[in-house]
């Protein structure tokens, strides 16, 4: 077991410091600094804790239902791990910057166990530009009425993605709920001819500056015919429209995808790793 070295638990007098240091990195940190701009770090709306060994200005790790390290030296993410490895395991992945995941999980996996899958390179990209791909005016949010018809396309692409189905477990009412609550928000967006889904997306994570983009899916019988790019296109512009800046990450083998996404005109800003435990 490794030594504990002086991890804590922030608290609500810690927030503005932690978004402080978010906002050091603002692309890496959307699907932490989100949640903190809207709940603070104390209660359980946040959905987790923000450790910290020795204040957030020097080492910084969030822990719900991923595991994020967010800042650190080594000696940091050995505490860090530590203090994951002493409880039950509550996350089902550990993601972040590789630079800072891939060390988190070698220190882990003793503990934990192997992987699933380990995706220890994935560019992290921002749209910082017009489109350089015209948006599909076909691409729109999808209105909560709409759900029946949006699930199977997103159960689909979560299966083709992650490799599990999001309905096991509980039949999928878990997965449900989320879904209508992308959807209640204005954060899924998706192509409809016929009553059926031909391109999906979603803004999965959203800070007060950056809209993460997840889930680009396309029909399969629609596919090598622009409409990816067209529809991610849409998504992004709309983004943008809202005074945020584009952002997703993308499976470094995914040739298909980051073509597509360099077509639009993304570009590299960092590598992030996941590390996806069950």
């Amino acid at each position: 077991m490794l030594k504990l070295l002086g991890v804590r638990s922030l608290g609500g007098r810690d927030t503005a410091a932690v978004l402080r240091v978010l906002a050091r990195d603002p692309v890496a940190t959307c699907m932490v600094t989100g949640r903190v701009e809207e709940y603070g770090i104390a209660g359980r709306s946040v959905g987790g804790e923000m450790w910290s060994r020795g204040g957030a200005e020097t080492s910084l790790c969030f822990s719900g239902a991923n595991l994020i390290p967010l800042l650190g030296a080594p000696d940091d993410l050995q505490a860090f791990a530590e203090r994951a490895a002493r409880g039950p395991r509550l996350c089902s992945s550990v993601v972040g910057r590789a630079e800072l995941a891939m060390p988190m999980w070698e220190l882990l996996e003793n503990a934990w166990g192997p992987a699933r899958e380990v995706r220890a390179e994935q560019p992290l990209l921002v749209l910082d530009r017009e489109p350089l791909v015209t948006p599909d005016p076909l691409v729109r949010r999808v209105r909560p009425e709409e759900i029946d018809a949006y699930l199977p396309a997103a159960v689909a692409m979560f299966i083709e993605e992650v490799g599990i189905d999001p309905r096991a477990g509980d039949g999928g009412v878990s997965y449900r709920r989320r879904v209508a609550s992308l959807i209640a928000t204005g954060r899924a967006w998706a192509r409809f001819e016929n009553g059926e889904v031909v391109f999906k997306a979603e803004v999965g994570s959203q800070s007060s500056t950056v809209g993460q983009i997840q889930g680009v899916w396309v029909s399969p019988a629609m596919r090598n015919a622009g409409i990816g790019s067209a529809g991610t296109a849409a998504v992004a512009a709309a983004i943008t429209a809202g005074g945020r800046l584009p952002s997703l990450y993308v499976n470094s083998f995914n040739v298909r995808a980051r073509a597509a996404y360099a077509r639009i005109g993304f570009r590299q800003v960092a590598t992030f790793s996941t590390v996806l435990l069950d």
